[in-house]
């Protein structure tokens, strides 16, 4: 298994970090009241972003504290968690308490294309990205250079029970690995809407910008011949809506005529590489927070 134990420099250092990342009616008294109750507990607020969407009559809050001097002992977080509950009751707030003693496991769900997939095995290993991948999931055989665990699930296309099959494979998976995040480096097959709704929250998919212009195969000849002079990448959430969930991260790069579709691949994958890590590493340090359709990224 591939992991980074970054908290192990934390803890001894003295400090015990957790994340509170929170969403509510945006209403006065908020950040007070959450500032007030940590302090009450004994934490110290190491960083706290907040941002007040007013069309929507939203709040959005990530606060980062220290608990080591948590008044019922460290090892009591559950009775500071029944704190923010109660003050979550008061504000109609939408809360989650992550702490960094409990990495995050990754699942990476590849299928022919590779780049993604040894991008984030690097960053994980040069501990740039702070999470544990135990499993590999390919619909192809990839290369086993990392010692990462690998499981071969072949599909066979417009094969419904084939499709079904492999879907429970993968929970039975998931569940066995107590899975966090599912990644989807490149991972070419459409998951069903039931897969979808109940993983879609933890599940981060990369694509080329193209959409929904030049959907389909051959993406990259389709723009070349039509001449365009931007190229990208996005990162998101994988809903049931094909390519329409909710957008982590994006980016751009210009090209020109004097660009041949082979350059073309190679920028956009480069894109893909950067842009998937971002969403990822956004992830794992609980910066992002929906509502409806839309992501509050507190980079």
């Amino acid at each position: 298994m591939l992991c980074f134990r970054a908290f192990g420099r934390l803890r001894r250092s003295g400090c015990l970090r957790a994340g509170l990342r929170l969403k509510c009616p945006d209403s006065k008294g908020v950040v007070a009241s959450v500032a007030q109750l940590l302090f009450g507990f004994g934490c110290n607020i190491l960083s706290s972003d907040q941002y007040s969407d007013v069309e929507a009559d939203m709040f959005y809050q990530r606060v980062v504290f220290d608990y080591s001097d948590l008044l019922v002992g460290p090892g009591n977080t559950a009775i500071l968690e029944r704190g923010i509950a109660e003050v979550a009751r008061k504000y109609d707030m939408d809360w989650r308490v992550s702490l960094a003693a409990k990495q995050k496991r990754a699942a990476l769900l590849v299928s022919k294309l590779d780049h993604c997939l040894y991008d984030l095995l690097i960053r994980v290993e040069s501990g740039e990205l702070s999470c544990a991948i135990p499993i590999i999931i390919s619909t192809q055989v990839v290369a086993r250079r990392f010692g990462v665990p690998f499981r071969h699930l072949p599909i066979t296309p417009k094969d419904p029970a084939s499709k079904a099959a492999q879907e429970a494979q993968i929970d039975a998976i998931l569940q066995e690995e107590g899975i966090d995040l599912i990644v989807l480096a490149r991972y070419m097959q459409i998951f069903s809407r039931d897969f979808c709704e109940r993983h879609w929250r933890h599940t981060i998919n990369i694509h080329h910008s193209f959409l929904p212009a030049f959907e389909g195969a051959r993406p990259y000849h389709r723009a070349y011949e039509r001449g365009v002079k931007v190229i990208g990448a996005t990162a998101h959430y994988a809903t049931s809506d094909l390519d329409c969930g909710p957008i982590i991260a994006q980016d751009v790069t210009h090209v020109s005529h004097r660009d041949s579709v082979p350059d073309m691949v190679r920028k956009g994958r480069d894109l893909e590489r950067t842009v998937l890590a971002k969403a990822v590493r956004w992830h794992l340090q609980d910066r992002v927070i929906v509502h409806d359709n839309k992501t509050v990224v507190f980079e």
